[in-house]
């Protein structure tokens, strides 16, 4: 896993060399059980490498599940510590550490971070085949009432798979154009979104995600928890998008799934030679606008 700038990213209409195969995956977690969450995470990630998955994706804050009076309550029990390296090392995680390494495959996580200077952030954290765990990105653009609990990131990161260019977000970023456009003007070819949508907002599930794949001309890997109650019933729904937003794979709105798919660089050179927006965009909008009267 490796973030690069702007300047050392290839050019948006370099493609990879072949196929990649990826899941997403919607599940429940419990709150406040880590262990028991990784332990689900590892179990769903052997069907998804089982199947050829060299990426698996689980939602938003999986470990100690998204639920914000408990994350509130018990940051001890919640969270996850990084290191100065941004390495992870608990062994609650273990179970999960061994699928990545029997798998030889890795996995994108949502936790609840704390970092040696004592910011707490939501982040993905990175499982390599090795079985290292890092914190490959901490959510940028936080929502609500995570503002109380948590500090936003400062930066994006890109998760480099096999000659694939992943650009990183959680949930919320994905209702901001400008953040999947920074990842796809950096050389993304997708997008990975660990997100906690709840039930009653699949309309805004269903469109963001497509929305940002055809924006950009990239992969869209969204995954989504499923269960909990009251305010914090999750609703599926976990997809796949192809470069022009259409859905290669959608799960339910309920039910634990893991859904697989092989990302075709051939599909993915043709609808950016079809569809040429990253190449046309403009440098800038140009002076503010003339208002007109009618």
């Amino acid at each position: 896993m490796t973030s690069l700038p702007a300047a050392e990213a290839p050019a948006a209409a370099e493609v990879p060399a072949a196929p990649l195969t990826v899941a997403t995956v919607q599940a429940e977690a419990v709150p406040g059980d880590v262990a028991g969450n990784a332990a689900t995470a590892a179990r769903l990630v052997r069907r998804a490498t089982e199947r050829g998955a060299r990426v698996t994706v689980l939602p938003e804050l999986f470990l100690p599940a998204y639920h914000p009076q408990t994350l509130a309550a018990d940051p001890a029990g919640t969270d996850v510590a990084a290191d100065a390296t941004a390495t992870v090392d608990d062994p609650r995680l273990d179970p999960l550490r061994e699928a990545a390494r029997d798998g030889g495959a890795a996995v994108v996580i949502g936790a609840a971070v704390q970092h040696p200077d004592g910011r707490r952030t939501i982040s993905s954290l990175v499982v390599d085949p090795a079985g290292v765990v890092r914190v490959g990105y901490d959510k940028q653009q936080l929502w609500g009432g995570e503002r109380e609990l948590f500090v936003a990131g400062d930066r994006g990161a890109t998760l480099l798979v096999d000659g694939w260019r992943f650009g990183l977000g959680i949930c919320y970023d994905g209702c901001f154009p400008e953040h999947g456009r920074a990842a796809a003007v950096d050389g993304a070819h997708g997008y990975l979104c660990p997100s906690g949508y709840v039930v009653g907002s699949e309309h805004r599930r269903d469109l963001y995600y497509a929305a940002r794949a055809l924006d950009n001309t990239m992969y869209v890997v969204f995954s989504n928890a499923v269960g909990g109650e009251g305010r914090w019933r999750f609703g599926g729904g976990a997809a796949v998008y192809d470069p022009e937003g259409r859905p290669l794979a959608r799960g339910a709105d309920t039910g634990e799934d893991v859904l697989v798919v092989a990302l075709d660089p051939e599909a993915l050179a043709a609808t950016r030679a079809a569809h040429s927006m990253l190449l046309d965009r403009l440098p800038d909008q140009g002076p503010a606008r003339t208002a007109l009267s009618a």
